[in-house]
């Protein structure tokens, strides 16, 4: 179950959210009769309902990079989030841009890839410079390479980097928030904590040899 409390149908009064309820789940209370088209749970939105206005930000933020403005070619910009889903740990975040990657046309074996696509040889220069890009985004915090970015610019122009680190970041925060909350898939348990020891073991010192 998500961390925070999630907000009925019958709670809601601000129109603009009912709006999307009504979108995204008809006329259900996706409180008690969870679940969307695209198989998650819906707990995202119940849980930002909390705070009509974050979750009307947040729902403008998926309107400006879907919006026919961007300059941004669609499959770069789906690349970018969902490596950063996946780098940030974010199930949620990366099983939903796959779908969106799909959607677009991409190559099972180019999303089967994604994982691992510094080994891959599916992803042509423009891709590889913009995984790296989002790489460095996540993983190295905005440090980015010199070479990185100069590969990039060699593919992109100066409005379509901005829009690329903008959406990029974004993800990632969203991957963060998903994660902290405990939404959607990313409702799991923590999975580093001790393995315990054989029923014979005494605690001690694992330099200590015994003698």
């Amino acid at each position: 179950m998500p961390r925070l409390r999630e907000v009925p149908r019958g709670e809601v009064s601000d129109p603009r959210v009912l709006a999307l309820y009504d979108q995204l789940f008809g006329t259900r209370d996706p409180v008690t009769q969870p679940g969307t088209a695209t198989g998650t749970r819906g707990d995202w939105w119940t849980v930002f309902a909390n705070s009509p206005d974050v979750l009307l930000h947040a729902a403008r933020g998926f309107g400006l990079y879907r919006d026919p403005a961007r300059k941004l070619d669609p499959v770069l910009r789906e690349l970018a989030q969902t490596r950063a889903g996946w780098t940030r740990g974010s199930q949620f975040v990366f099983s939903q841009h796959c779908k969106s990657l799909r959607g677009l046309g991409v190559a099972e074996a180019k999303i089967a890839a994604l994982p691992a696509w510094s080994v891959s040889e599916v992803f042509d220069p423009a891709e590889r410079a913009v995984l790296a890009y989002a790489d460095a985004l996540v993983l190295d915090g905005g440090r980015v390479a010199d070479g990185v970015f100069a590969a990039l610019k060699g593919f992109l122009d100066d409005e379509q980097i901005l829009e690329l680190t903008y959406i990029s970041c974004l993800y990632e925060m969203h991957a963060v928030m998903s994660r902290a909350l405990r939404l959607e898939f990313d409702d799991r348990p923590e999975a580093v904590t001790e393995v315990a020891a054989p029923e014979a073991f005494t605690a001690r010192d694992f330099m200590d040899t015994g003698r």
